[in-house]
């Protein structure tokens, strides 16, 4: 009932455009089932002709961080260990807590024990209990016959229960709106999906960054027009139109740094209706180096 209350939502109120008027929002659709899981991976794999590598540490979700050089954003500004993060990000694992203040809290208890439990996706969690045993993350790049990567897949899990966290394919990518380049991250939903397209950035806070120190930032504001960064909910209608609908109140927020103890962090917030729904840290470490001698 709440996935097709939604669907209502995006088909009243979404734009109807055509597919090929909007490329910088194509991306993988999901199937034309309730449940999600990591079936996309497979599927898309299926429709593309391409194989997925399984156990990639040296994959990431943007295999060349200079490409999100622009005007606005300079990568040399940010700290060597978060660009080999970005760029080598099988090789980290991943501890995160949560939480999740009132009244944001009972608003993401609403959408993900009506919708997200049964998709298996976007398992946001609402208790800081949720990932106590720990975050399952696996890269996963998807390549064609000549062993380019077309999408590059982020699994996350939670440890225990085996939930689906999120089922995302990462990218770089432009928007009409903006001469600069986007982290574009597509989250395969029922006859659609969820694509967030972020503006990176360095934080500014306390004065000029120096080289190689600053904070890297991840901003989705849907205060701007459509056709600008921002978060889109898009559904299928038939092979040639979609109905698009841009969430301008949902704003959410990433700082990836290197703190005073040389540890690799990682701070996510999500506000929606000018609510704080969730607030995310991580820690990242890279993994032992494998062994060469047999067990």
């Amino acid at each position: 009932m709440g996935a097709a209350l939604i669907r209502a939502w995006i088909t009243v109120f979404g734009r109807r455009v055509r597919k090929d008027s909007i490329p910088w929002l194509l991306g993988p659709i999901g199937p034309d089932t309730l449940s999600i899981g990591a079936r996309p991976y497979e599927l898309v794999a299926q429709r593309e002709g391409l194989t997925v590598e399984l156990g990639a540490r040296e994959a990431g979700l943007v295999p060349d961080f200079m490409a999100l050089a622009s005007a606005r954003f300079d990568p040399a500004l940010v700290h060597p260990e978060v660009r080999r993060f970005y760029e080598k990000t099988g090789d980290y694992d991943l501890e995160a807590w949560s939480e999740s203040p009132l009244p944001g809290r009972l608003f993401l208890w609403l959408i993900v024990n009506t919708v997200s439990r049964a998709m298996n996706q976007l398992n946001f969690p609402v208790s800081g209990l949720d990932l106590s045993r720990g975050m399952a993350s696996e890269v996963l790049p998807m390549k064609d016959e000549h062993g380019g990567v077309v999408h590059t897949g982020w699994l996350r899990r939670a440890r225990g229960t085996d939930r689906i966290i999120y089922t995302g394919f990462y990218s770089v990518g432009r928007v009409p709106l903006s001469d600069s380049a986007c982290v574009k991250v597509v989250f395969p939903l029922p006859r659609g999906n969820a694509t967030v397209l972020f503006e990176p950035g360095v934080d500014c806070t306390g004065g000029e960054p120096e080289p190689g120190r600053g904070r890297f930032t991840l901003v989705s504001l849907g205060s701007r027009r459509f056709g600008d960064t921002g978060f889109y909910r898009v559904l299928e209608t038939d092979s040639e139109h979609w109905r698009v609908l841009r969430f301008r109140t949902l704003h959410e927020r990433f700082w990836v740094y290197v703190d005073d103890e040389d540890v690799l962090r990682c701070d996510h917030h999500v506000q929606l209706f000018g609510m704080t729904i969730v607030r995310l840290h991580y820690k990242m470490t890279r993994k032992p180096a494998a062994s060469s001698n047999p067990p």
